[in-house]
């Protein structure tokens, strides 16, 4: 079962890379990003591909810019989430084939993103926007649209962000943080996919 939580590795190190992100499979969330601002991204991103590319979609997050695009292709990610709404980057990342996830805030920058070809919205920062303000925008938006609520989201309020309209969640201290072991984030996981499927049911 593949569920719609991105979980966010920022922070992490090349060398513990995979360990972590084979504990996150086995809890049974199957998106991973790296954000770019962590040490030596593009490294991890390709040692994770390497591992479980064919089990899991792996990707980047914070790109900012086409050059970083090409980049995260390059090292095998074919996911692509930004905090920000840059047309050029999600028509960059659609050319290539890859999945667009822009962090948007307002209608105006929710269409601009779909016109732009995105795939989903990443909805950024989720604790400023909150449910109200989600399920406000996802009034006007195309019926079916993607609306993952990052930042602010977690177990406590899965269920609040799903009654709004979230389709679903992008996951960063809730599941990792550095210095985190593999077996600390497997129990941070499965308590994340438990939540998560109670707010589904």
């Amino acid at each position: 079962m593949s569920r719609n939580i991105i979980a966010i590795l920022r922070g992490v190190l090349p060398q513990d890379a995979v360990a972590i992100c084979e504990e996150i499979l086995a809890a049974g969330i199957d998106r991973i990003e790296v954000p770019l601002n962590s040490p030596e991204p593009f490294d991890s991103i390709a040692r994770i591909v390497d591992a479980m590319g064919d089990r899991a979609l792996i990707g980047a997050g914070t790109v900012l810019s086409v050059a970083d695009v090409d980049k995260v292709n390059a090292a095998g990610g074919r996911l692509i989430v930004s905090p920000d709404c840059n047309p050029e980057v999600i028509a960059h990342t659609k050319a290539l084939g890859l999945q667009s996830y822009p962090g948007v805030m307002t209608p105006t920058e929710c269409f601009a993103a779909l016109r732009a070809g995105a795939d989903g919205l990443k909805f950024f920062p989720g604790d400023m926007i909150g449910p109200v303000g989600l399920k406000a925008v996802r009034a006007v938006l195309p019926k079916g649209t993607e609306a993952y609520a990052v930042g602010g989201a977690n177990p406590s309020n899965f269920k609040e962000w799903v009654a709004a309209g979230a389709t679903g969640f992008g996951i960063g201290s809730a599941i990792f943080k550095p210095g985190d072991t593999p077996a600390e984030v497997r129990a941070k996981a499965d308590a994340i996919v438990t939540a998560y499927d109670e707010a589904l049911a």
